[in-house]
């Protein structure tokens, strides 16, 4: 089987693209490295970096029907380091007034979660698990057993 090299980026549709850059701008630090117009000029879509996610890219595109489509879901959970880390997006998200989850013991890990100017749903969970066994909690993981 060919082999995966990692993420190349993570691509977020959005409704409007200004109101959206400067969210994600004050909130994880974008940075704009590329933009994508369309036939007529019109800039729809955008990428670049943000602080923490290394080689990973991020993107913004116009697109309302597909954000409308998945208000309320969680395509991606960027990963922090652990609880303390949670604690301090906890109080970074305060300081800019984005509403947000308290931290979540989680099924293996913390999680903070929130959401972006359409709705779509931020995670941001922890590399560092908490060693809680959540086996049986309602709305939680629960390990695979192989046989």
């Amino acid at each position: 089987m060919p082999q995966l090299t990692g993420i190349h980026h993570v691509k977020f549709p959005v409704s409007d693209l200004a109101v959206s850059r400067a969210w994600y701008e004050k909130v994880f630090g974008f940075e704009v490295t590329l933009e994508f117009p369309d036939s007529d000029g019109v800039v729809r879509g955008i990428a670049g970096t943000a602080k923490g996610l290394g080689e990973l890219g991020l993107g913004l595109r116009e697109h309302p029907a597909a954000a409308a489509g998945i208000k309320g879901f969680d395509p991606v959970s960027f990963g922090i380091e652990d609880k303390a880390a949670a604690d301090e997006w906890a109080a970074h998200l305060d300081d800019l007034g984005v509403p947000h989850s308290s931290v979540i013991d989680a099924t293996v890990g913390w999680l903070l979660v929130f959401h972006d100017p359409d709705g779509t749903e931020i995670h941001l969970y922890s590399f560092a698990a908490h060693g809680i066994d959540q086996t049986g909690r309602r709305g939680y993981g629960r390990p695979v057993v192989r046989t």
